[in-house]
């Protein structure tokens, strides 16, 4: 064991530049699709919570991509985006998608309608009702979503090494490709790492959102 951190350790700051390119072009990855699925995701959130046409009909669209692994949407954009940065967002952003779409629905639906009445009668718009009043309770449960979907787009986001890709997952390929243990942990174990505390730091903002019981 201690042998194999010694090798990985070894490994890791013989290629230290290659690691850190890898390291940015994987939280580049992941910022991108992060950020395109939050401004896509929420506000069609908010749309469904208030139709429940739209609802079941988008929430069901977006649940059955939930069964298509990854990989397979990061090879069906290829034919038409190539083997590009473009197509490993794509795979990313659509993976995004369901748990904040799903939650910022969830939301939104579940607030008290009295409570919207109650601002209704001070005499609140319905746009400062939707910031003021639905927002602050909603966002909780909204952050629950974006950290489900953070921690699995961090850890798809390796996927995009398949098409040659620059992410933490060129090391993983590599390590598999060579039968080569240090190697794998290289790109494997700051995946992991940068997961945890991802999910310790998102966990940290939705109990500081929770509103007091």
């Amino acid at each position: 064991m201690l042998n194999l951190l010694q090798e990985t350790l070894l490994y890791a700051q013989s290629h230290s530049d290659e690691l850190a390119s890898a390291f940015r072009d994987h939280l580049l990855l992941v910022g991108i699709a992060l950020g395109i699925s939050l401004m896509i995701s929420i506000p069609l959130g908010i749309w469904t919570s208030r139709s429940r046409i739209a609802s079941v009909t988008v929430i069901n669209f977006f649940n059955g991509l939930r069964v298509v692994p990854s990989i397979a949407i990061l090879f069906l954009a290829i034919p038409y985006f190539g083997l590009s940065f473009t197509s490993a967002v794509i795979a990313l952003t659509i993976l995004a998608f369901p748990p904040i779409l799903i939650n910022t629905d969830a939301a939104y639906r579940s607030i008290d309608p009295a409570v919207k009445e109650s601002a209704t009668g001070m005499g609140m718009t319905s746009r400062q009702t939707l910031w003021r009043i639905e927002t602050p309770l909603a966002l909780p449960v909204i952050v629950t979503g974006v950290r489900t979907a953070t921690i699995e787009v961090i850890a798809s986001a390796t996927l995009a090494a398949f098409i040659g890709i620059g992410s933490l997952g060129l090391f993983v390929v590599r390590g598999f490709a060579l039968y080569d243990i240090p190697i794998l942990l290289v790109g494997a174990v700051p995946v992991a790492l940068l997961a945890l505390s991802t999910d310790l730091l998102l966990g940290g903002l939705q109990r500081w959102l929770q509103p007091p019981s």
